[in-house]
């Protein structure tokens, strides 16, 4: 096993960046930032693998959990909440879990990242089993929180997954699919909110997007089963439906829209 090594936490490959042009810091950011989708490219092999067995795992009546500290946490909590309304997906299918709680959403939480058992305690919450996948997100690969889980649910025999942005790191170790993007020191040392938390957002849509497609949300390359949950919605589903029913009158469309509440109802109930 190849030694393990913080790329994360090595030097910027800048320096002085207090002296630096606001032009400066703009084009370097936007320089290293250019170099995330490249490294997410290599990880595609790995990412594939994960949204198999999550698919399946969905398929069969299963749920996805993400959980993660600080940045990581909170990615993971965004892309779980836009399931819902993306995809009409009920509540509590993805699940997305932070470490200290929601209060951590919005503000950092001393040492919760710290507890190796914490993670289980916040999954047996939500009973969690063998029927669902827990995927670990750390930047680092070294978040206890997220360890202590991975950990415990391999015990339990519940397929794991992570993404971390170093390679060969603990959090890997502790997957059954690990995930890693390694995107190099951050322009910031060890602002990982930054090229690595950039990729655990695109990682998340990859995965979140492609899952949600191969269990039947998507058809052709339209959101037909999202929320109505306002008037842009609204529009956009009723467009929608004079598309895929040849209608020319936006009324007619709106109407049948809201009556059945979703673009394939709408347009399941003509078709019949």
């Amino acid at each position: 096993m190849p030694e393990f090594e913080k790329v994360t936490e090595q030097p910027s490959h800048y320096r002085h960046l207090e002296q630096m042009p606001i032009k400066d810091i703009l084009e370097n950011i936007n320089k290293e930032d250019q170099s995330v989708p490249l490294a997410v490219q290599k990880a595609i092999p790995q990412i594939e693998k994960l949204v198999e067995v999550i698919a399946d795992k969905m398929m069969a009546g299963g749920r996805l959990f993400y959980m993660g500290a600080g940045t990581s946490g909170r990615l993971g909590i965004l892309d779980a909440s836009e399931i819902p309304p993306t995809y009409g997906m009920p509540y509590g299918l993805v699940i997305g879990l932070i470490a200290g709680g929601e209060e951590a959403i919005q503000k950092a939480v001393e040492n919760a990242e710290d507890s190796m058992e914490q993670g289980w305690k916040d999954l047996e919450m939500h009973f969690v089993s063998d029927k669902d996948v827990v995927v670990g997100i750390a930047a680092s690969g070294t978040t206890p929180y997220v360890i202590g889980a991975l950990q415990r649910c391999r015990e339990k025999g519940i397929v794991t997954g992570s993404i971390s942005c170093n390679p060969h790191s603990p959090v890997s170790q502790n997957a059954d699919f690990p995930i890693e993007v390694v995107v190099g020191p951050e322009f910031v040392t060890g602002s990982t909110r930054m090229k690595s938390g950039t990729a655990q957002k695109l990682v998340l849509n990859m995965i979140s997007t492609t899952v949600m497609i191969q269990i039947g949300r998507v058809e052709d390359n339209k959101m037909v089963n999202m929320q109505l949950s306002n008037e842009k919605l609204v529009d956009r589903g009723t467009k929608m439906v004079m598309e895929r029913l040849k209608l020319t009158d936006y009324e007619q469309a709106r109407n049948l829209l809201l009556k059945y509440g979703s673009v394939k109802k709408a347009v399941d109930s003509v078709a019949q």
